[in-house]
């Protein structure tokens, strides 16, 4: 079992930025991949970012350029660097363990609680 703790969320103005944490613990590995969604009001949980375990990092395409993930295996933390926040960007934001880099929730095994953003404009 893996637990997961989100923290870091909050209220920002257009154009800010905050910097969300995961820890996890429990049966963690190196090997496992870590991942950020999130479910903005009344919809979806979509994809946002994942770090893999060589390191190499995927991102949605409405937060490239201004997300950044991160990891520290050590820790068994993984953060998402949000920068230039836009209002759409308000949502809950989870992160996920699992052993695959992928888009797909189905994918992941294990989740946070989640975090809420909110991006006032």
């Amino acid at each position: 079992q893996v637990h997961l703790v989100e923290s870091g969320g909050g209220l920002v103005q257009s154009g800010g930025s905050l910097r969300l944490s995961c820890t996890a613990s429990g049966s963690m590995s190196a090997m496992n991949v870590m991942g950020w969604y999130r479910r903005a009001p009344g919809g979806d949980r979509e994809f946002v970012a994942v770090m893999d375990n060589d390191g190499s990092t995927s991102y949605a395409e409405p937060v490239q350029g201004r997300f950044t993930v991160s990891r520290d295996n050590a820790k068994n933390t993984v953060t998402l660097q949000m920068n230039s926040l836009k209002p759409e960007d308000t949502a809950v934001y989870y992160c996920a363990v699992g052993n695959v880099a992928s888009v797909v929730a189905a994918h992941y095994d294990y989740w946070g609680q989640g975090t809420q953003v909110t991006v006032s404009s």
